[in-house]
């Protein structure tokens, strides 16, 4: 590989993992501040998918993008609401209610997005950082969408809400101790379900953003198993925020390897390099089940800790 090519590679892996990572961001982040309250919600795969199929949906009818990536937010909010409910009646398991949601939220989305399977809808613009440089393929590989400044800020903002609002604090003493907060006369069920409810606002808009930008378009094998990544991302990431952003891009880098390979000519093993985020994800579960410091860190009301 010459010193030009390993500069082509080098770009398009640095482009590819910004666009392979924002979905991953937006559920990571989703499914952090659910996990704060003490709630995994497992069923962000479905909002994903509901997401990215409402969106499209709604930019073909309306011909708004941006509308449709509010609508995929609301898909996602009423998905997590309905999760937060039904996890707070008496005996309800929240990760089988997750399951239950990932199936339900797919097959809405299969059931609803047949019609627009084909139709081609207007798409969400991108910012190109890369356009100075005059070279095209740089051009193109920095292609940004603004979706993605806007998980960052996202991150930065609850990172700082954790530790320094009240509704922060809150949330942060309901995941680590639910008797703590009830003594405190804080209300476990609805701050749960306003976690879980803006967790599935924010899976619904990393669904939008599969299907109005990268790959662009609808159809019922578009998230490959993205939402269930995110999980692992987060326990990864140790339920900080800021690290959800790091990890979401570390998982877009090794989405983008093969790709960045392919564009120089170099397509051995392109599958095998397609493969690579589920086989970190693979990593990341094993290394996190035997980790103290991600038991330490996890907050003390949810269940794979107890």
């Amino acid at each position: 590989m010459t010193g030009a090519e390993l500069f082509i590679v080098l770009f398009a892996m640095i482009g590819g993992a910004i666009r392979v990572s924002t979905p991953f961001m937006f559920v990571a982040l989703g499914e952090c501040l659910t996990e704060k309250s003490g709630r995994i919600n497992l069923g962000h795969e479905g909002n994903l998918v509901l997401g990215a199929m409402v969106a499209y949906a709604v930019s073909f009818t309306t011909g708004s993008p941006w509308l449709g990536v509010l609508a995929a937010g609301g898909a996602g909010l009423i998905l997590g609401a309905m999760h937060g409910w039904i996890c707070a009646l008496p005996r309800v398991n929240d990760i089988a209610v997750g399951i239950a949601f990932m199936s339900f939220g797919t097959g809405l989305a299969f059931f609803f997005g047949k019609p627009f399977i084909q139709p081609s809808a207007p798409r969400l613009e991108a910012i190109g950082l890369g356009d100075w440089t005059g070279n095209p393929a740089i051009a193109q590989a920095l292609q940004v969408n603004p979706l993605f400044f806007v998980g960052v800020a996202l991150a930065v903002f609850l990172s700082w809400a954790f530790a320094n609002t009240r509704w922060g604090l809150i949330l942060r003493m309901t995941g680590d101790s639910a008797a703590s907060a009830r003594a405190m006369g804080v209300s476990i069920d609805l701050v749960r379900l306003l976690a879980t409810a803006a967790g599935g606002f924010l899976a619904g808009i990393g669904g939008a953003f599969l299907s109005l930008y990268y790959p662009g378009s609808w159809n019922e094998g578009l998230s490959s198993g993205q939402g269930l990544m995110a999980v692992a991302l987060v326990i990864f990431a140790r339920w900080d925020p800021i690290r959800c952003v790091w990890a979401a891009l570390l998982f877009g880098a090794a989405g983008a390897l093969g790709p960045s390979l392919q564009s120089i000519g170099i397509s051995q093993g392109y599958y095998f390099f397609n493969a690579a985020p589920y086989i970190l994800t693979l990593f990341i579960m094993i290394a996190s089940a035997r980790s103290k410091s991600a038991a330490s860190d996890a907050p003390g009301e949810l269940s794979i800790v107890k």
